[in-house]
C-alpha cells in the first residue's frame, strides 16, 4: 500500500488478506475494509499493488466486510467468486478473467499464465514464501461444490450468459393477486408469493452443463416399423 499512514519509513505499508485460492489474488480487482475497522480504516482511498501481477488496485469501503473474519482486509475477485462479483458491481470495480475453460490461467498472469489451476495455486503460495509476503497457514474447513456428474471442483468464472428480463413478466403477476383476480390458497402464502415476486432476478436461460440433456431426436435406418418398435 504506496503512501498510506502507518507504514514504513519508506510510505509502504502492507495490508494482508486472507484466502484458500492463493491463485485468485492474480485476479483482485480491489481490497476491501469495514469503515469502523480502526485497523484499517485510514486506508480507504488508498491504492494496493497486486503481487506479481502489479495491477494498481483501489482500497474500498463496506460495511459488508465482516471484521472478526480473516485478516478483517477482504481480497476482492469479481469474475471468479459469487460475492466478489455482487461487491464488483456496487462499487464499480474492474473485472479481470483469470482463467480459461480448461482451468489454466491466462495471459492475465504473467508468469503463471498456461499452469493449470491447482498447480498455480501452490506456485502462488510457494512464491509469496519465497518473497516473505506470505504470513501463515492454518487449517480452515470450506465447502467446496463439486461437479455431479464428473466430481471435478466447479470454478467461480465469469462468463457469456443470457438472461430473461422477469420484472415485465413479474409485475402483472403482482397485479392480478393485488386485484383479486387471481386469489392464493391458503391465503398466508399470497405475501411469500409477493416477496418472491417483487425481489425476483432476471433469469439465466443459458445451459451450464457442458454435456447436457439428450434431445429427444431418433435417426432409424431400418424404416418406420423398425422405429416405431
Amino acid at each position: 500500500v504506496s503512501g498510506a499512514a502507518g507504514g514504513d519509513e519508506e510510505g509502504v505499508s502492507y495490508l494482508p488478506v486472507a484466502t484458500s485460492r492463493p491463485e485468485t489474488i492474480l485476479g483482485d480487482t480491489a481490497v476491501a475494509v469495514n469503515p469502523s475497522d480502526p485497523r484499517f480504516s485510514h486506508l480507504i482511498g488508498s491504492k494496493a499493488i497486486v503481487p506479481f501481477v502489479g495491477r494498481e488496485v483501489p482500497i474500498i469501503g463496506d460495511e459488508g466486510v465482516d471484521v472478526e473474519f480473516g485478516t478483517g482486509a477482504l481480497k476482492v475477485t469479481p469474475a471468479h467468486d459469487m460475492n466478489d462479483y455482487a461487491l464488483g458491481k456496487k462499487h464499480g470495480l474492474e473485472f479481470v478473467r483469470i482463467m480459461n475453460k480448461d482451468g489454466t490461467l491466462n495471459g492475465e498472469c504473467a508468469e503463471y499464465a498456461g499452469l493449470d489451476r491447482f498447480k498455480a495455486r501452490e506456485r502462488v503460495w510457494s512464491d509469496l514464501e519465497a518473497c516473505g509476503m506470505a504470513v501463515r497457514t492454518e487449517a480452515y474447513e470450506t465447502r467446496v461444490p463439486k461437479s455431479q456428474r464428473g466430481g471435478e471442483v466447479i470454478e467461480p468464472m465469469l462468463s457469456e450468459q443470457w438472461f430473461v428480463e422477469m420484472k415485465p413478466l413479474a409485475d402483472p403477476s403482482l397485479d392480478l393477486v393485488r386485484r383479486g383476480d387471481v386469489k392464493i390458497v391458503p391465503q398466508r402464502f399470497e405475501k411469500v408469493y409477493n416477496n418472491w415476486l417483487e425481489n425476483i432476478q432476471d433469469w439465466c436461460i443459458s445451459r451450464q452443463l457442458w454435456w447436457g440433456h439428450r434431445i429427444p431426436a431418433w435417426y432409424c435406418y431400418e424404416g418406420r416399423e423398425e422405429a416405431e418398435r
